[in-house]
C-alpha cells in the first residue's frame, strides 16, 4: 500500500523540490544507516511526507550532507536529516515488513517472505524502541486479516483499520499534537487503503481475492467511479482540515501541494490508463460478426 502519497511536481517551485528532494534522500541515507544496503530498498515518498510534516510541525533544523549517488553518480546530492527522518526510517521498516508479509500470504511470494525475514532484528529493535506504534500496527494487521476473511462488507469499517493503524503512526510524540497528527493520519490511512482497493479492482476480481468494493452494486459504471471519487475527495477533505489546524509554516507549500494536488497524481494514472483500455478494445474487431 505504498507510493499514494507523493508531490506534484509541476506545481512545486524550484526551491521546495530541492527542499522536498533533500528530505528523500535524508530517508534513503536513514534507512541505510540503520538497516544497511538492504533497508534502502524499502524507501518510498508516503514517509518522506511524514518526515516533511513532522519537521514542519515542531520547527526542526536539520544537518545537512553532500554524497554521492549510486544511481545518480555523476553529480554530488544534498540530504537533509534529522530526528523526524529517524523516526520515519523506523516506521517505514516496520510499515515495509508487514506489507512483505502480507504479500506472502496473498500469493505464497516465497522472495517477499524472505526479504521480510532478512529486517528481523530491524523489526525487533524498533519494537523495543516504539512498542506503541508497533503494537498497533500488528493488532491492525490481526483485525485486517479477520476481516478480510469474513469479507467484510462495511467499507467505512475496513478502511478505518488502516486508518487507526496510520493514525498511530503519524503520532510520533504523546504531546499536544497527538489528537490533530492521529486524525491526519487516520483519514491518509483510510485514503490509502480505499486507493488500493480502487486500483486493484480488475485484478483482485480475476483472481478471486477480497477487495472491499467488489460486491458494490451499480446500475451503471459511472455511478460506481462517481461513488470512488467522492469517497476519495472525502477522505483528503479531512485531511486537509486537520493540517490546516495545525500552526505549520515550515514547508508548508511542499504539505499543500502534496494534500491538494500530489495524493492525486496515482488517480489520475488509473483514469488514463482506463481510458487507454478502453480505446484499445473499442478498437478491436468484433470476431462473431466477420
Amino acid at each position: 500500500m505504498f507510493g499514494y502519497i507523493n508531490i506534484n511536481r509541476k506545481e512545486l517551485d524550484k526551491e521546495a523540490a530541492k527542499a522536498y528532494q533533500a528530505y528523500y534522500c535524508g530517508l534513503c541515507r536513514m534507512l541505510k544507516m540503520s538497516c544497511g544496503t538492504k533497508g534502502q530498498m524499502l524507501l518510498n515518498y508516503d514517509m518522506t511526507f511524514l518526515v516533511v510534516l513532522l519537521t514542519g510541525l515542531y520547527e526542526l533544523g536539520h544537518e545537512e550532507t553532500e554524497f554521492t549517488c549510486p544511481i545518480h553518480p555523476t553529480k554530488k546530492q544534498i540530504a537533509w536529516i534529522n530526528e523526524a527522518t529517524d523516526y520515519a526510517a523506523d516506521m517505514n521498516v516496520i510499515l515495509a515488513y508487514h506489507n512483505l508479509e502480507d504479500d506472502w500470504k496473498d500469493g505464497k511470494a516465497y522472495t517477499k517472505k524472505a526479504f521480510a525475514r532478512a529486517f528481523a532484528k530491524d523489526y525487533e529493535r524498533i519494537r523495543q524502541k516504539y512498542p506503541r506504534q508497533v503494537g498497533a500496527l500488528e493488532e491492525y494487521m490481526g483485525e485486517l486479516s479477520a476481516a478480510e476473511e469474513a469479507e467484510e462488507e462495511n467499507i467505512d469499517r475496513i478502511a478505518g483499520l488502516t486508518g487507526e493503524m496510520t493514525g498511530e503512526v503519524f503520532c510520533w510524540k504523546q504531546d499536544e499534537w497527538t489528537e490533530e497528527l492521529h486524525c491526519l493520519g487516520f483519514y491518509m490511512g483510510k485514503f490509502i487503503y480505499l486507493m488500493d482497493a480502487y486500483e486493484d479492482l480488475e485484478k483482485d476480481r480475476k483472481r478471486q481475492n477480497y477487495n472491499p468494493f467488489a460486491k458494490m452494486v451499480c446500475e451503471q459504471e459511472k455511478d460506481f467511479e462517481t461513488f470512488v471519487r467522492l469517497l476519495l475527495t472525502s477522505m483528503m477533505s479531512e485531511c486537509a482540515k486537520s493540517f490546516e489546524r495545525m500552526p505549520i509554516l515550515l514547508h508548508a507549500d511542499i504539505l499543500r501541494n502534496v494534500l491538494y494536488s500530489g495524493v492525486w497524481s496515482r488517480y489520475e494514472y488509473i483514469q488514463l490508463k482506463k481510458k487507454k483500455q478502453e480505446k484499445k478494445k473499442k478498437g478491436k474487431p468484433n470476431v462473431k460478426s466477420l
